[in-house]
């Protein structure tokens, strides 16, 4: 076998090598398909995280609230009670075209019995 031969099974061994290492680095497992869904897992928990932290710090915030402060505990006692003070009068509006529960007025009786 001559150097020339030689050369070529050498070079033909490392373009199949190559080809194996790409297909796995594109296709195989732990490859860039598997990270790019892995990096869209962390950030959707990033955002989830974050609105829960939002959350949490307004929670934080209406507990310091109702610990601290009388009238947040007597406006959340009116919107989620119903309280009304002693010596207050209560009402109650309704927007014009709102659905009521109030069925119709039955209809007249005719004279005469039917």
């Amino acid at each position: 076998m001559s150097n020339a031969a030689l050369l070529r099974w050498i070079g033909l061994i490392l373009v199949i090598v190559l080809i194996a290492l790409q297909l796995k680095l594109w296709v195989g497992g732990g490859g860039m398909a598997e990270v790019d869904s892995l990096r869209e897992s962390v950030k959707k928990q990033a955002d989830e995280n974050e609105l829960l932290q939002k959350r949490n710090q307004a929670l934080a915030a209406d507990v310091e609230d109702l610990k601290h402060g009388e009238q947040a505990t007597e406006a959340r006692a009116r919107q989620e009670l119903g309280l009304v003070k002693p010596g207050e009068t209560f009402y109650q509006v309704v927007e014009p075209g709102a659905a009521t529960s109030v069925p119709p007025p039955p209809p007249p009786v005719a004279p005469g019995g039917q």
